[in-house]
């Protein structure tokens, strides 16, 4: 079987801290890898609103709750399950996908941690340099072929890395900037994709 690898928000769930901004009403919080491709001036950038703003892990733990999978993101993962190894390899943090992970049924999840203190989010560490190409290095070095599905910039060294890459849902001036990958507007599309690598 075939390693499927794939990221988790925007490809299966919504984007969390974009929920987080939308219900603290924050701009700024909504940012993602899609506007700052560098994740730690990204993170850098939520670090401090959150401190400004004094939001507790708690209360966004409750707005994370509140969240669903994306629409047909289910009947997805179960068709993907059913046909590769499928590991989801993402720049979230444990502490945030928990909640999702369970509603999702389980999926293997690579991920970081967030450091927490007081209720506060105060920092957080990187699981290694560059995981999302690594992790892929890693399922290609025990002999498996890998297919990678992301939508955004830090999706880019997986589906460079992976023997077949493509995105989802991806926004334009991300699918202009690297044209050479698939695009899958949905999940049937990807569905096809996926299916004519095997």
């Amino acid at each position: 079987m075939d390693v499927l690898c794939l990221d988790l928000e925007g490809v299966l769930i919504p984007e969390i801290w974009q929920a987080v901004a939308a219900k603290a009403e924050i701009a700024e919080l909504a940012k993602t890898t899609r506007d700052i491709p560098v994740y730690d001036d990204l993170m850098q950038l939520r670090l401090d609103v959150l401190r400004q703003h004094d939001l507790r892990m708690s209360w966004i733990e409750n707005v994370i709750h509140e969240l669903d999978p994306l629409p047909g993101a289910l009947d997805f993962l179960g068709w993907a399950r059913s046909r590769f190894q499928v590991a989801i390899i993402s720049d979230t943090f444990y502490q945030f996908a928990m909640p999702m992970m369970a509603k999702l049924g389980w999926p293997t999840l690579f991920c970081h941690h967030l450091e927490i203190s007081d209720d506060r989010i105060v920092g957080y560490k990187i699981r290694q340099p560059d995981p999302k190409r690594c992790s892929v290095q890693a399922f290609q070095s025990l002999k498996y072929k890998v297919l990678a599905a992301g939508d955004s910039y830090n999706d880019i060294a997986m589906l460079e890395e992976a023997d077949h890459g493509f995105f989802f849902a991806a926004p334009q001036n991300v699918l202009d900037e690297f044209p050479q990958y698939p695009h899958a507007a949905d999940y049937p599309t990807l569905q096809k994709l996926l299916s004519e690598t095997q």
